[in-house]
């Protein structure tokens, strides 16, 4: 992979830690604050939010820049909105400094995905994707543990000041390896192309089961700490370890799901979705297992982050040339709205008494939905296939 994509990975690594390490500090967060752990969570749902709304108005405002500028701005903006989150006196000036780092988040993926494609061959570019969002999964594989040392050893606001601190050696690494010429022979598309994206079936296709596809992992993933020590029977202190082997997991599946999309997309998607489905069912049937549970958990982040690449890339080629950042960054969007989704829906069951082993298979359910509407979008492709090969007489 180019220096460039790799430089990318950077960046990703360290927007994506800055919305997990909140997970390892909300105790914390919560006494020195003195707000309580539920008002506290509220942190992370702030941060979900400001993506979902800040990715297509800051992709919007700044279609007309060079790419290798805005990403410079937004990594600018993700250094100083933690730095404020360090300093930040009350409760609410947190939230607001989180939310002023959000707004980074999903236009800097979406326009890094555009920037990664164009750097290599046709053929490679869901791997290029795939190798930025690498940064991302060692930023969910790491983020919560490195939160959690930092807030007991340091205090939380230690934890923040680091993170500053990987933001502006992003924003060195960036500055160097990013050529200045990517994207500036691109013309800016007007107002009304980028929009008229919104109105393209297969693009809200995309979308939709980018949240439904997506939603599952977060129905198990935000609860898999007393998944584990309530149902499977884990001392509390295996839960980090085992929070590792599934680290590992996502780090293998982005890989294979960028590798896979390369071969073919459209079977990409299938096999990835239809993967995390089969997953999370047999996840729900070993749950009380302990070994059967471990390996079940690493297959899981194997089998989510496979779909990463593929939902990406159906966005962008369902967008075409004119719409692809925004679509691109919508998509970003639309995995946080996924993980706000899953989280939802499984603080839901169990509130209606389905309990903790309920949760794989609400999860199957939901990413299940992904499945179809990725079915059925693939269904839509086909007359236009069918026209193009045998044309008529």
């Amino acid at each position: 992979m180019p220096a460039a994509v790799l430089a990318l990975t950077a960046g990703a690594f360290g927007i994506g830690t800055t919305e997990f390490v909140i997970m390892g500090l909300l105790l914390q967060v919560a006494a020195d604050l003195q707000v309580s752990v539920p008002v506290a969570g509220l942190l992370i749902s702030g941060y979900a939010l400001g993506v979902f709304v800040g990715a297509p108005i800051l992709t919007l405002a700044t279609r007309q820049m060079p790419r290798k500028t805005v990403l410079l701005a937004l990594m600018a903006v993700f250094t100083l909105g933690n730095a404020a989150c360090a300093l930040a006196p009350s409760y609410a000036l947190l939230m607001a400094a989180r939310v002023l780092t959000s707004l980074a988040h999903g236009t800097f993926f979406g326009v890094g995905s555009v920037v990664a494609t164009s750097l290599v061959a046709e053929d490679k570019r869901a791997s290029a994707i795939a190798t930025m969002f690498i940064g991302l999964t060692v930023a969910t594989l790491l983020g919560v543990p490195f939160g959690a040392w930092f807030g007991l050893m340091l205090g939380w606001r230690a934890a923040f000041w680091a993170v500053t601190a990987i933001g502006v050696v992003a924003f060195i690494v960036l500055a160097v390896l990013v050529p200045g010429h990517v994207g500036r022979n691109d013309p800016p598309a007007r107002l009304q192309e980028e929009l008229a994206v919104l109105g393209r079936p297969q693009v809200l296709l995309g979308l939709a089961m980018t949240v439904f596809g997506f939603a599952g992992l977060f129905v198990v993933f935000t609860y898999v700490q007393p998944i584990l020590t309530r149902l499977t029977g884990f001392p509390e202190a295996a839960v980090s370890p085992i929070l590792l082997v599934f680290g590992a997991g996502l780090a293998i599946g982005n890989v294979a799901g960028g590798k896979l999309a390369d071969r073919g997309l459209g079977r990409a998607l299938i096999v990835t979705l239809g993967g995390l489905v089969f997953v999370l069912g047999a996840l729900a049937a070993v749950l009380s297992i302990k070994a059967f549970a471990v390996a079940l958990l690493f297959l899981l982040g194997i089998a989510a982050f496979a779909t990463v690449a593929p939902l990406q890339l159906r966005v962008l080629e369902a967008a075409g040339a004119e719409g692809r950042t925004l679509a691109s960054s919508l998509n970003i969007a639309a995995f946080n709205l996924g993980n706000a989704l899953g989280a939802w829906a499984g603080g839901l069951a169990i509130d209606r008494g389905f309990g903790l082993g309920a949760l794989p298979l609400v999860a199957a359910a939901i990413t299940a939905t992904g499945l179809l509407l990725a079915l059925w979008s693939l269904r839509l492709d086909r007359p236009a296939v069918s026209a193009l090969a045998c044309p008529a007489e």
